[in-house]
């Protein structure tokens, strides 16, 4: 991220969003909204001064996932890039009374800017990349679990920021009343390759990282925890190299696994978490007693995908995820030309494959710009004006937005961007008038190939 942020042919453009793409391959025209930091960012030189002079540092931490605080002016991540904090208007003491500006009065390099608007830019590019990723699966979604409701019932993430030694805990693991467990027990396929799909609760698909994130949870746990830990799985899906591999060394370090099959639950006990589960092998229930339960949730869409998706003209699969040309021959193409996926976006990935995904994709686009030249599908729709109406029909039909009203002879008439069209006829069969027309599938061709095989077969 750094090497990004300081290379020439590279600008970031960070805390913005996509709200609009128009044009085609080749020819995008992309407004990019700019937030308001309150913080110049040509003129911060990363310090740290006003956030350690904020007065405001109580509030909840996203990035600790709510287990640490920040103050009103922050960094969003440790690693962040830009160096470059940004406020919280929400909870500053100036935004909310209008008073305080301690930032500013510290702030040597007279970065802090309260004047700051929002801002909106507009860029043309050839080609684009999409690398929107995943978000985490919402336990509460599935209260069979007890998350939010009973203590010490915690997701991997929060395990993860916890046991990390710059965390919120300093790497300590500590149930709520301050005590360190002694058995642990990770729930594996939270919210994938649920029973419960038709509620909402879970998803059919597979999430891929959890297995091993888990049993990367189970083994520091083991070592710097001390804890007894109980892997609760479905099946140990390590698929990639090396994988089975520590799988082995998880087990030789002592981690238990227990194998359940369908539905698995978690009540309270006495003091302790009950882990309620039917073992696979002899079909039995059982009930295993723990200090703490930790979820390994899986991946869905982002919240925004279906919002992202009709921007870039970007369609998703059943389950959400941004859907690619083709699965084999297409992996990281779109059925949007110049438009490509890398990452979690389009399904679950663990990061090798998110990093080489990347690298197809960045090498498909720059291919497509160093040609010069795009080829075009040759069965593209087209307008007869003529006979167009103007009823504009076409236009809005249209999934791909190749179609558009043009003034022609002082009427308005529809004309189709064959660069953006996909042929797929939804325009010709919406046309009432009979403009609308495909080319290599006109009337006439049609009767003739009929005739044609029809004197074939004698």
């Amino acid at each position: 991220m750094v090497s990004v942020g300081r290379h020439p042919n590279i600008t970031l453009m960070s805390y913005s969003e996509v709200e609009k793409v128009a044009g085609y391959v080749g020819n995008f025209a992309v407004t990019v909204r700019r937030k308001p930091r309150y913080v110049n960012e040509d003129l911060c030189n990363g310090c740290g001064t006003c956030i350690d002079k904020c007065p405001w540092k109580k509030i909840p931490s996203e990035f600790d996932l709510g287990l640490g605080t920040r103050a009103a002016i922050f960094y969003p991540f440790p690693q962040a890039v830009p160096r470059v904090p940004v406020i919280d208007t929400v909870n500053c003491a100036y935004f909310k009374t209008g008073k305080c500006r301690a930032c500013e009065k510290f702030c040597t390099a007279k970065a802090i800017d309260f004047e700051q608007t929002e801002q909106h830019v507009e860029v043309e590019v050839g080609t684009i990349i999409l690398a929107t990723g995943f978000k985490d699966f919402d336990p509460k979604r599935a209260p069979h679990y007890g998350y939010g409701v009973l203590e010490n019932v915690i997701t991997s993430m929060e395990l993860e920021r916890m046991i990390n030694s710059g965390g919120p805990t300093l790497g300590k693991v500590t149930m709520k009343d301050g005590r360190k467990p002694e058995k642990i027990a990770i729930l594996h396929c939270v919210g994938s390759r649920g029973d419960e799909v038709a509620e909402g609760s879970a998803h059919e698909y597979c999430s891929r990282v959890c297995c091993m994130y888990s049993l990367k949870l189970a083994d520091l746990t083991r070592e710097y925890v001390g804890a007894e830990v109980t892997e609760f799985y479905r099946d140990m899906r390590s698929f990639g190299k090396d994988y089975e591999t520590f799988y082995e060394r998880v087990q030789r370090h002592g981690a238990n696994f227990a194998r359940f099959d369908k539905n698995i639950r978690v009540e309270q006990r006495d003091g302790h978490l009950a882990v309620l589960s039917t073992d696979v092998y002899t079909g039995l229930p059982g009930e295993t007693l723990v200090d703490m339960v930790v979820l390994s949730t899986g991946m869905e869409p982002q919240a925004n995908q279906g919002e992202i998706g009709v921007i870039f003209g970007v369609s998703r699969s059943p389950d959400g995820f941004f859907l690619e040309r083709h699965p084999k021959l297409a992996p990281v193409e779109t059925a949007t030309d110049g438009v490509y996926l890398a990452g979690a976006c389009q399904g679950p990935k663990d990061i090798p494959d998110s990093v080489a995904q990347g690298g197809a994709a960045a090498a498909a686009a720059l291919s497509l710009m160093d040609a010069g030249s795009v080829s075009l599908e040759p069965f593209t729709s087209y307008v007869s004006t003529e006979d167009c109406t103007g009823c504009g029909d076409c236009a809005s039909a249209c999934p791909y937005h190749a179609i558009e009203m043009v003034a022609h002879e002082q009427r308005s008439v529809a004309f189709v961007n064959e660069v953006i069209c996909k042929g797929c006829g939804t325009c010709v069969a919406a046309c009432m008038s009979g403009a609308a027309k495909h080319n290599g599938f006109t009337d006439s061709q049609l009767i003739a190939e009929i005739t044609g095989a029809l004197e074939v077969l004698g």
